[in-house]
């Protein structure tokens, strides 16, 4: 038997001339779950690619004097060159200007067309051109496309159109048998609740307004619009549809894909459009579409207009590749929104890389140096079997494969640090340099062992965050390839004897005030800041919410937070603000009210894990017990819900 099989794609991403942040953020989660995979045993394909047709391109190449492949060719070279900067492991990287791709698109149309899965009329109605995107006029937002907030086209056109109502009861029914097929479970929600309950509407598959994509043969006036060309690359990549036999057995092996890694705002394309095209050519549907929230800026989501869209090549050029997929896979949560500031940044890669990682190599390389020349000591089970870290690094391998699983990246590296912080804290403890002075050579060489296996399983399990971090531990303490394998996580597993090698801190601190200005130079917040005043905006620090008074941290230790997941909601009857919840917290559940009947339904809370201040004092809202309280952060008339992701424990202390 083979090894089991792992194929992982990313969106083909529209050739901007720069991508940003965002981008490199779905790229490199995407490429962290292959390494994971790979290092676990599997045949893992992973492809990515980018979406060249479309009135988009072809108005751009007009503009530039170009015909349109000549002006996407230097594009499309910086973004390969962008992922080799960032060392993705893509196995596949499809142009949809293939030949592998176009011919296969156009046989697919003809057959849908055959099977009146795809029929000719007439379009009428709103367009987005940035984001090839049709609307309803109910679905706008103020006359505006939701998607972008940039004004739409109302057009009319011949086109040809796909039967999306043909197949809805089957999508629907797939979601029931699927509850994992999208994630997080939010995101199908809003597929149904937002698309589909509405009533789905046929998809328009054909323009005739521009003629630079894939040519319908029968009909050659009309171009494939561009989802049902763009979704296709995830199956032209691997074979389908080819006459060559090695690669129909490629598409037999790796398909149905496993996960359609994607950004939140075309989730509604990959989980109802692409199963439904699907559907149609009686192939099997995808196992998961994960749909990540986005990283924001400062001021909102990031776009050329707002002067705010962070360059991902000048912080990869400032501080190292690893510092930075480190930064974008540990700060937020995956599928939530998070918000990039220098702060953060700075504060997460001095503490988590400069005093943590980067001290406990630091630290435990100069004290086998000192005391017992280079050289890792073969440990003395009989002076201590330092049980306690043995057990947080077994937890700590188990933990992050968990995590992996669900693709919890920032969860999986909370627990890895938590091997880590133990690690620094047990050469504390144990104080090797007062071993040492004593003579207690047996305990002392127990004790540094101990330390390197720490390293080696953090060296081990963080490969696929970094990648390049990992290959200069290993070469520093003389591991061979089988000794910083996967299989070989056990603690006190690794060898003894070799010598290590001196080497400057591998990751630096950095000064604060510097990196931050650096950062606000580079994300053009200075610049915003600046054409505020100027158009007579107040400075920041005269519109800063001056909040409540400052407390300290022995009055902060008196909160007490838990993860909390709602098992049941209901209104408070005779209250329209307030929502009852039955609230599990792991060691019982309570009885919560809270106001927030405005925002939020019932039954799209259910299931939800929040955080709860578990330690108020009970209270009695228009007569209902209340027994906590739910945290939520609000701006306007927006409220959302803190939240945590599901494979974090119910009851599990927040700090």
């Amino acid at each position: 038997m083979g090894k089991p099989t792992f194929y992982i794609t990313t969106p083909i991403y529209y050739p901007n001339d720069r991508l940003h942040i965002g981008h490199a953020y779905t790229t490199v989660a995407a490429d962290a779950m292959a390494r994971y995979k790979r290092l676990r045993g599997y045949d893992v394909f992973f492809l990515t690619g980018t979406d060249e047709h479309g009135q988009k391109i072809q108005t751009r190449a007009a503009q530039a004097g170009l015909e349109p492949k000549p002006f996407l060719d230097p594009i499309i070279e910086w973004i390969q060159g962008l992922w080799q900067k960032l060392n993705i492991s893509y196995d596949d990287f499809i142009r949809t200007t293939e030949d592998r791709h176009t011919k296969v698109v156009a046989e697919i149309f003809e057959r849908l067309l055959a099977k009146d899965d795809i029929y000719l009329s007439e379009y009428e109605g709103w367009y987005c051109t940035p984001d090839e995107s049709f609307w309803l006029e109910r679905e706008l937002k103020d006359g505006k496309c939701p998607e972008c907030g940039r004004e739409v086209q109302f057009v009319r056109e011949e086109s040809y159109f796909f039967r999306m109502s043909k197949y809805v009861d089957r999508l629907v029914q797939y979601y029931e048998e699927n509850p994992g097929f999208i994630e997080p479970v939010g995101r199908k929600t809003e597929m149904l609740k937002n698309f589909i309950q509405p009533g789905l509407q046929d998809l328009c598959v054909s323009r005739t307004s521009f003629d630079w994509g894939i040519h319908v043969k029968s009909d050659p006036k009309h171009v494939v619009y561009v989802w049902l060309d763009a979704l296709t690359n995830y199956i032209t990549a691997i074979g389908y549809g080819s006459d060559d036999v090695a690669q129909q057995e490629k598409f037999q092996k790796y398909w149905p894909a496993d996960v359609h890694v994607v950004g939140k705002d075309i989730v509604r394309f990959h989980s109802i459009y692409w199963p439904i095209i699907l559907m149609a050519l009686d192939l099997p549907l995808p196992k998961k579409v994960f749909g990540h929230g986005f990283f924001l800026a400062k001021g909102g989501k990031m776009s050329k207009s707002k002067g705010n869209v962070i360059d991902p090549l000048q912080l990869v050029d400032r501080y190292g590749r690893d510092a930075f997929r480190y930064f974008l896979l540990r700060e937020v949560p995956f599928g939530q929104d998070g918000i990039f500031t220098p702060e953060a940044m700075v504060e997460r890669l001095n503490y988590d890389l400069a005093n943590d990682f980067g001290n406990l190599i630091h630290r435990t390389v100069a004290m086998l140096g000192k005391f017992n020349d280079g050289v890792v000591p073969h440990p003395n089970e009989s002076a201590g079997a330092d049980d306690e870290l043995r057990s947080v690094a077994e937890a700590a391998v188990s933990s992050v494969e968990n995590a992996m699983d669900q693709m919890q990246f920032s969860v999986a590296l909370t627990e890895l640090w938590t091997l880590v912080r133990r690690a620094n804290k047990y050469i504390d403890e144990c104080q090797p340099w007062k071993l040492h002075k004593e003579g207690q050579t047996e305990r002392l060489h127990t004790v540094l062992y101990n330390m390197v296996e720490a390293i080696r399983l953090a060296g081990v399990v963080v490969q696929p965050f970094m990648t390049d971090a990992p290959v200069t531990i290993k070469a520093q303490f003389g591991w061979s390839d089988d000794d910083f394998a996967w299989h070989r996580l056990a603690f006190g597993d690794g060898p003894s004897g070799q010598r290590v090698a001196q080497a400057a801190p591998l990751f630096p601190r950095l000064d604060v005030e510097k990196e931050i200005e650096a950062l606000e130079e580079m994300t053009g917040a200075k610049e915003l800041q600046k054409q505020n005043n100027e158009v007579g905006a107040k400075p920041q620090d005269e519109t800063k919410d001056p909040g409540k008074p400052q407390i300290g941290i022995d009055t902060f230790d008196q909160v007490e937070l838990r993860v909390g997941q709602i098992k049941t909601a209901a209104k408070v009857e005779g209250a329209d603000k307030l929502l009852q919840f039955q609230v599990d917290l792991g060691f019982e559940t309570r009885q919560i009210v809270s106001g927030i009947a405005k925002y939020f339904t019932p039954e799209e809370l259910v299931g939800k894990k929040v955080i709860v201040v578990a330690n108020l004092k009970p209270v009695k809202l228009r007569g209902v017990q209340s027994q906590g309280m739910i945290l939520a952060a609000s701006q306007g008339d927006t409220l959302t819900l803190a939240t945590v992701p599901d494979s974090m424990p119910n009851g599990a202390i927040v700090k």
